[in-house]
């Protein structure tokens, strides 16, 4: 039975080609993801710097979103501006 893969980059490039040059492979891509495949299958996803730092952004502002959530509706204390 043939199983498939869901590949989130819209390039790919197998291990070998990555290997053979990867200066190239970082080139092109620019700062869109591209997707190392091993036999046809995702191995890793390959990010420019960049890209990566983006997402960690992101997924910091999402977190602390959700810390807002979670707070909201809590206890409120009143506090002068000049306590600060």
């Amino acid at each position: 039975m043939a199983t498939t893969h869901s590949i989130y980059a819209s390039t790919t490039v197998s291990m070998t080609d990555l290997r053979r040059n990867p200066s190239a492979i970082l080139q092109d891509a620019g700062d869109s993801p591209v997707a190392v495949l091993n036999h046809n299958r995702p191995a890793a996803y390959l990010l420019s710097a960049r890209a990566y730092e983006a997402l960690l952004e992101r997924l910091e502002d999402a977190e602390l979103s959700n810390i807002v959530k979670q707070r909201q509706g809590g206890k409120r204390v009143k506090v002068a501006l000049e306590d600060l």
